[in-house]
């Protein structure tokens, strides 16, 4: 198996890279941080999963370890592929996700991409004893995921989401914006203009 890649970058999409490796590109998908880091033409480093099937083998990449863990973590659990596992990586923080576990918070985990009520109860079960591992910042702001009852700034978060910004970016920007628009278009218009002026 290929533990991790280092190269340049020579293409970033909106889910993976071109990496070049000694003249060999490889494809590598990645999560939102991971290529929010990356640089053309600058090297990067990235621990990888290359994911077999029949018909397809598939490079996954991060930039820290702890979101490659996190990920082999999250494929164990039945019915979650390297998709989702990526979206749910690319959209909250290793440790927001393990206190939202440990706290069997489902209405936070619902809120992942892909993930309804049912498959948030598997993962409570499944990894409540298996995320003590992952590191936590007491100092840090709690703004890795917050959950937002409000329609509108939910929708606005999701719209955002798969415009490829992740919960890091969007969070402070909606806690400080949201309740000043009703109207979905509006709150992420005015959140884009706020990602540009920060």
């Amino acid at each position: 198996m290929i533990g991790f890649l280092r190269g340049n970058p020579v293409y970033i999409g909106k889910d993976y890279c071109l990496l070049d490796v000694g003249g060999v590109g490889y494809r590598v998908y990645a999560d939102a941080r991971t290529l929010q880091t990356m640089h053309i033409g600058s090297e990067a480093m990235v621990y990888t999963y290359l994911s077999v099937r029949e018909d397809a083998l598939t490079l996954y990449g991060f930039s820290e370890q702890q979101s490659y863990e996190l990920f082999l973590e999250l494929i164990s659990v039945s019915g979650i592929g390297p998709k989702v596992a990526m979206g749910i990586i690319s959209s909250i923080t290793a440790e927001r996700f393990a206190r939202a576990i440990q706290g069997k918070e489902i209405k936070v985990l619902t809120k992942l991409p892909g993930i309804g009520k049912k498959s948030a109860e598997r993962m409570v079960l499944e990894l409540k004893d298996k995320v003590g591992w992952v590191r936590s910042d007491d100092d840090a702001p709690d703004n890795e995921f917050v959950p937002i009852e409000d329609s509108v700034a939910s929708e606005a978060v999701q719209a955002l989401i798969s415009l490829g910004y992740s919960e890091d970016e969007i969070m402070p920007v909606m806690k400080d914006i949201s309740s000043k628009y009703d109207k979905v278009e509006d709150l992420i218009k005015n959140t884009l203009k706020e990602f540009a002026r920060r």
